[in-house]
């Protein structure tokens, strides 16, 4: 019976080790979570979906601030993941991206919070010149501008392609607040969050408050099937018809190279910019009306 019981846990811990492992990590078990790793390692070797796993613990100790814990995964999944590079292109599966991005977004992150901020930007910056083609070219932009976009100029958009009215450049915006909402046709964070923008937006109209929503092409449309350019965009227009109609005239600049520039490898990604078009808030993710509003009043003010 012993042995059934252990020769099931086996398969399971093969099957999706990944999602064991985290499954473990959220019941704040990381000793069980190494358990898993361990056995899959045994049976299975160092594979991509190891790595992936690997990487989760680097990030649990992370968000608990236990940085030597997370330094020793962060630094043995970026290893590891490096080591399959020399056998093979980073993107030829999705698992080793996604630890290797994990690993140094923690590398990054554990260096900053040591009062290590010089070399988190030396760390990312090096990282983006030899993965700047890859996958995790956003998510490590996405780190590096955490750590030192506010106060920056914003960087220009591209907005040779578009959806709704033509964009402005932000060039053009000076003197006045702006806020860019990254959001993608799949999100559904990125719902939620219109009803608030379409809020704020109407309250800071007086004080000249402009909305750029960038999004980009995916691939794919309606439960995830593969669509061309042009079916995709027919399907975005569907999407902002629905649940974008308080904010159906945003000008929407339609490119990959803008989530790339602002890292912008979560969505939504809310940006503020001040009216010297400077970054005055930078956030990966949503955010309630009372902390969006408190940035965009911050930028307003003359």
């Amino acid at each position: 019976m012993l042995a059934s019981v252990l020769a099931c846990g086996l398969k399971s811990a093969l099957a999706d080790v990944v999602g064991d492992v985290r499954t473990q990590l959220g019941h704040n078990s990381p000793s069980a979570a190494e358990a898993e790793l361990q056995a899959y390692k045994a049976q299975s070797g160092v594979t991509p979906e190891y790595l992936e796993a690997l990487s989760w613990m680097a990030r649990y100790f992370a968000s608990a601030k236990q940085w030597d814990q997370a330094d020793r995964y962060a630094r043995e999944t970026r290893s590891l993941s490096e080591q399959q590079l020399t056998k093979r292109k980073l993107d030829a599966e999705p698992h080793v991206p996604i630890a290797l991005g994990a690993a140094y977004e923690v590398l990054a992150q554990e260096k900053n919070a040591q009062g290590q901020h010089a070399e988190a930007l030396r760390l990312l910056r090096s990282a983006l010149v030899r993965y700047g083609k890859t996958s995790i070219a956003p998510r490590l932009q996405k780190n590096l501008n955490l750590l030192a976009l506010v106060g920056q100029p914003a960087p220009a958009l591209q907005e040779a392609q578009y959806l709704g009215p033509k964009p402005p450049t932000l060039a053009s915006l000076k003197g006045s607040p702006v806020l860019l909402f990254f959001w993608a046709h799949w999100c559904i964070d990125c719902k939620a969050e219109v009803p608030v923008i379409a809020r704020l937006r109407q309250e800071f109209a007086p004080q000249g408050l402009v909305v750029v929503g960038p999004t980009k092409l995916y691939g794919y449309a309606a439960q995830g099937e593969n669509a061309s350019p042009e079916q995709e965009r027919a399907y975005i227009e569907a999407v902002r018809a629905r649940y974008y109609a308080s904010l159906q005239d945003m000008p929407v600049p339609l490119s990959a190279q803008n989530f790339v520039s602002y890292g912008a490898s979560t969505t939504p990604t809310l940006v503020v910019l001040n009216r010297a078009g400077q970054v005055s808030m930078y956030h990966p993710g949503a955010l309630s009306y009372d902390d969006l509003r408190a940035a965009i009043q911050k930028a307003a003010a003359r």
